[in-house]
């Protein structure tokens, strides 16, 4: 069994200093959002022993801040990350669940939200979880997932930041 931590990056500011979306940094209550979904998701147990990052500034941003509650996890910077629909990181999680067993993935929306809700699906959730899920996953929102070898997938958890 592996889990998988989806992690949609902390607020951002809403420009940067070049222009680029690619550029913008965390705000600074996207750096407190992030270390706390950190601390937040490492109480629990739900300490990942690889982390996939977008290389965008605000994805980084949000690994610096929460990888200060898991101090000694793999990490690495993947450019098909950046923007990524679900199917790119479904694909790239996947991967990744051959060789670790605790994989967090700090990404962006619509793809993490969209992986979420695909993910959902295939347990068949409560009305509930599947409706907070779709019309609410804001920056800093983390969803776990149990993923068995057999192909079964459960929800663990769907963590909002606190504000």
């Amino acid at each position: 069994m592996g889990r998988l931590i989806l992690l949609r990056h902390g607020k951002a500011e809403p420009d940067s200093e070049t222009g680029e979306d690619f550029d913008r940094r965390l705000a600074s209550r996207g750096e407190r959002e992030s270390a706390a979904m950190g601390r937040r998701l490492a109480d629990v147990g739900y300490v990942p022993n690889l982390a996939l990052v977008s290389p965008a500034a605000r994805a980084r941003g949000t690994w610096e801040a929460a990888s200060e509650a898991f101090p000694e996890v793999e990490v690495r910077f993947d450019d098909s990350l950046y923007h990524a629909d679900s199917v790119t990181i479904r694909r790239a999680a996947e991967r990744a669940l051959e060789t670790h067993e605790n994989v967090m993935i700090v990404g962006h929306n619509p793809g993490l939200q969209e992986l979420t809700l695909a993910l959902l699906h295939q347990e068949s959730p409560t009305a509930a979880l599947q409706s907070r899920a779709q019309t609410n996953f804001p920056t800093a929102t983390a969803a776990v997932f149990l993923i068995y070898p057999d192909g079964r997938i459960y929800s663990d958890g769907l963590f909002f930041p606190e504000r």
